[in-house]
């Protein structure tokens, strides 16, 4: 059904993609964050505790909603009308069952976290899992089409739209319906904004072959999702049952910093290199050049970011959320910590997904969700601190695994990919060295809005000074990187 690409055409579209993806993430954050901020001012720990235990119920059924399909349509050589089809009616049906399923058993995970106020939250937050039905196929088709710039319009419309609708309802003193006003709003404005951007609509077939070929590749996308839930989740599940929604509320505060932080810097560049590594899994030479490039120029990016937040998070949390949040600073710092292990990775679970290993990536999920569910459950009594820790450390040690499985597949030279890390890790600890030094003695001399600003402002020049230092032929890749973007913006303009 489609040609392969030329080389030139496909570097066009991975940096077309990359912009225009980084304009949707960055952007999306930008505006989430502004109203995050006016939220946490407004309604406080608890609000956003009873919020996210309700999401750990409804973030549990919603892995089973999607199957695989969409990451199956992202890569897929040769994809067939009825391919479609089939996913978006399957996809649908589920999610319409999801959405009884979730309304009627509201008042059973209620119950489990002794938190009556969840029922109502529960069920209006269901209708969701209808606006995720009918967007899973048709963002999954614009990712495959390198169609970013239709995704950053319908992310950024949603998100202005539902912080819009959060805050307003937060000032008339809707409390906790706040939060839950801003997701539904954001949901639905993104399904009628995708289908205005998106020319594909369903049609009335559906494939009992295609779907098998679906599933086979899904099956262990979906098996990942799900441990992807015990793993990602069950420390909100563990915090919320044994500590209440306000230690939830301090951690998930915590938490969503760190998320935030990995949309941005890491998951912006994921979406895009999904496809590109599937369409060169033909050849490894280049899949391995490609690889190394991602990952030593969002390394470059994400380390610096990640370590600069255990300098910064006493001031920031103050400035941005207010004294009733500092509870969340310890577990701030620490979260920032797993940052460059993240990156590591996102990177490997994209060759592995390219290159059609998923049950690869299922296996190492399987590992590293059995260990997060049991030392979690061992160490929630010490409380927050004491999750977050384990958290980090567990996810260094368990690091080599991937990278072995990504070594077996290519054949990856582990000294030279290693080294890919150095530079940004000196120049980062150079950095945060001299941060320490001026907070430490201009602390009691400077605002802390002052202050906070030139630490950020001085942060950023050590770091490229340190760069060019370090690795000057480093330096000159990434301006002529920044180049080669800034003419792609000009010739869009």
């Amino acid at each position: 059904m489609e040609s392969p690409k030329k080389p030139s055409s496909l570097q066009q579209k991975t940096v077309k993609g990359l912009i225009w993806s980084a304009l949707d993430s960055w952007g999306r954050q930008v505006i989430s964050l502004g109203v995050f901020f006016i939220l946490a001012r407004l309604l406080g720990p608890e609000a956003f505790g009873l919020v996210a235990l309700s999401s750990v119920f409804l973030a549990f059924l919603q892995v089973f909603l999607d199957q695989g399909f969409s990451t199956a349509i992202v890569q897929r050589q040769k994809l067939d009308a009825e391919h479609l089809d089939t996913a978006f009616w399957i996809t649908l049906g589920i999610s319409l069952i999801l959405t009884v399923s979730s309304v009627a058993c509201a008042g059973l995970a209620a119950d489990l976290f002794h938190q009556p106020q969840l029922v109502p939250i529960i069920r209006c937050l269901s209708i969701g899992f209808i606006f995720s039905g009918l967007n899973s196929v048709q963002q999954a088709i614009l990712q495959r089409q390198f169609a970013f710039k239709s995704l950053a319009i319908r992310s950024l419309i949603a998100v202005l739209v539902g912080g819009t609708v959060g805050v307003v309802m937060a000032f008339l003193n809707f409390g906790v319906w706040s939060i839950v006003g801003q997701q539904l709003s954001n949901s639905f404005v993104q399904v009628l904004v995708l289908w205005r951007v998106s020319n594909w609509r369903p049609g009335l077939r559906f494939s009992t072959i295609h779907a098998k070929e679906l599933f086979s590749f899904g099956i262990h996308v979906s098996g990942f999702n799900i441990l992807n839930f015990f793993n990602r989740r069950s420390d909100d599940l563990l915090i919320g049952y044994f500590l209440g929604p306000i230690a939830l509320g301090y951690y998930s505060v915590a938490y969503r910093i760190l998320l935030v932080m990995t949309e941005v810097l890491i998951s912006t560049t994921t979406k895009v290199t999904i496809p590109i590594f599937s369409r060169l899994q033909a050849e490894p030479e280049r899949l391995i050049k490609a690889f190394y490039k991602a990952t030593q120029f969002a390394g470059l990016i994400a380390f610096p970011m990640f370590i600069i937040v255990p300098v910064l998070a006493p001031e920031l949390v103050k400035i941005l959320f207010g004294d009733q949040w500092n509870q969340s600073v310890p577990v701030m710092q620490i979260l920032s910590l797993i940052g460059p292990i993240h990156l590591i990775i996102f990177y490997n679970s994209s060759v592995l997904t390219a290159l059609g290993k998923p049950s690869w990536r299922l296996g190492i999920h399987v590992i590293n969700t059995v260990t997060n569910v049991i030392g979690f459950a061992l160490v929630v009594q010490w409380g927050i601190v004491a999750v977050a820790s384990f958290y980090v450390i567990r996810s260094y040690l368990l690091s080599p695994i991937s990278l072995l499985a990504i070594n077996k597949l290519v054949n990856i030279n582990i000294i030279k990919y290693l080294n890919l890390y150095v530079v940004p890790l000196i120049a980062s600890v150079i950095m945060v060295a001299t941060m320490l030094s001026i907070k430490y003695l201009a602390i009691q001399l400077i605002d802390i809005r002052l202050l906070t600003a030139i630490l950020v402002l001085l942060g950023i020049l050590t770091y490229v000074l340190a760069i060019s230092l370090i690795s000057p032929s480093l330096l000159a890749e990434i301006v002529d990187l920044a180049k080669s973007v800034k003419l792609k913006v000009a010739e869009k303009s």
